[in-house]
């Protein structure tokens, strides 16, 4: 083994300018796998983040009424028809049991119940339309985060506050500690107090959303005690379609996850994803293809003391030894050299291309995972590139080669 090391190091020190060369391009090509996917991470990411900070992971609700009465269709079948559900019967009746059984499903780590319906924000002349949302702060915190969310007031929902958007703050001429009034078609009415006001982070949602005590939302409501929804947050995030599969089969609900709910987002994640992986296959071919052209070049200037090795009783395999360590070194080292180059240059842009608020405009994701992954699969490179040289050089007769 020490023989292998001896040769392979002294031929990479010698062939200084191959070496150099070849490391620079590899470590250009890992540099670009590193951005590249540094990125693409942050970006998937960032959207992810900002398209699931109002919305949970998996929203349960009730299930369409399924009319068993056959239709009259001549010459045909029996079929069911299935009719939506009136407002007054839009909810869940005995949610405690089923959150109970969701909060023990394997992969939930969150539940919230929320009685939600349309209303009317009233203070002085102003009307505004809006949606009612009453939720039990704890829990709702916990699947859809709020502290980021807040602008002003206080982040508390006791009996008789309301929590609103900004948008409908100022149309409202609101601050912490106003009084507005809230209306149903129902005929509830009831004077709030604000208590805070949160930026959604659409405009939309900032001039609709009020959020209030669950108990006042069904009594405004005319649910009695009943919900519209449960939101519940996945443990991990990308599974959440099977879970509400499972939680569908489980609960005898409707389930809508994310992913069904946002579809145009997961087709272009999506796209992104085998963007950046088509950018990382041709990359890594380009580096497999220059470390392959450096080393059949020194197999060719190097015959001469190859077949003398050979000679001298040398046996092929550690010939092949030799180049094959060639290879993975180079890999090794340019990988090494690349995540440095490739962070660096993400880090960069991060910080250089700024939002206005003075959030990156590129937000990149850099972890140990993806500088493991590089190196193995640089290094695995670098030895497969080496491969057919190294069997050239294995199988050079000594006689032709010395002659050479």
């Amino acid at each position: 083994m020490n023989f292998v090391w001896t040769v392979a190091w002294r031929l990479l020190r010698e062939g200084r300018f191959q070496t150099a060369l070849i490391l620079a391009g590899v470590s250009i090509g890992v540099g670009v796998i590193v951005y590249i996917t540094a990125i693409v991470s942050g970006l998937q990411a960032n959207i992810i983040d900002r398209t699931l900070s109002t919305q949970a992971h998996v929203v349960l609700r009730p299930a369409d009424i399924v009319n068993q009465a056959p239709l009259t269709v001549p010459g045909s079948v029996k079929l069911a028809d299935i009719a939506k559900r009136t407002q007054r019967e839009n909810t869940i009746a005995n949610w405690s049991g089923i959150v109970a059984r969701v909060r023990g499903t394997p992969n939930v780590s969150a539940v919230a119940a929320m009685a939600s319906g349309p209303g009317v924000a009233q203070q002085g002349g102003v009307r505004k339309s809006i949606v009612l949302m009453g939720v039990e702060l704890d829990d709702y915190s916990q699947v859809v985060r709020l502290d980021n969310k807040l602008q002003a007031g206080r982040l508390l929902l006791p009996t008789g506050t309301a929590l609103i958007g900004k948008e409908l703050a100022a149309d409202l001429g609101l601050q912490p500690g106003g009084r507005l009034r809230l209306q149903t078609p129902t005929g509830g009415s009831q004077s709030m107090t604000v208590g805070a006001i949160l930026d959604f982070g659409l405009k939309d949602l900032n001039k609709r959303w009020v959020l209030l005590p669950l108990r006042e939302a069904q009594n405004l409501l005319g649910f009695q005690r009943d919900v519209t929804e449960i939101y519940i947050k996945s443990e991990r995030l990308f599974e959440a379609e099977s879970l509400a599969a499972n939680l569908a089969l489980a609960t005898g609900l409707t389930a809508d996850s994310w992913q069904s709910s946002n579809g145009q987002l997961v087709t272009a994640l999506k796209s992104q994803s085998a963007s950046s992986l088509m950018i990382r296959v041709f990359v890594t071919f380009a580096v497999a293809l220059g470390i392959a052209s450096v080393l059949v070049v020194t197999v060719v200037q190097r015959q001469r003391e190859i077949g003398i090795l050979r000679a001298m009783g040398t046996p092929a395999s550690r010939i092949l030894a030799v180049f094959l360590l060639q290879g993975g070194l180079v890999g090794l080292f340019g990988s090494l050299f690349g995540s440095v180059l490739g962070a660096a240059m993400a880090e960069g842009i991060s910080r250089l291309a700024l939002t206005e608020d003075g959030s990156p405009l590129f937000p990149v994701v850099l972890d140990s995972e993806l500088f493991i992954t590089t190196a193995l699969i640089a290094t695995l490179v670098g030895v497969l590139a080496a491969l057919l040289p190294a069997l050239r050089a294995a199988r050079l007769d000594p006689v032709v080669a010395i002659r050479g």
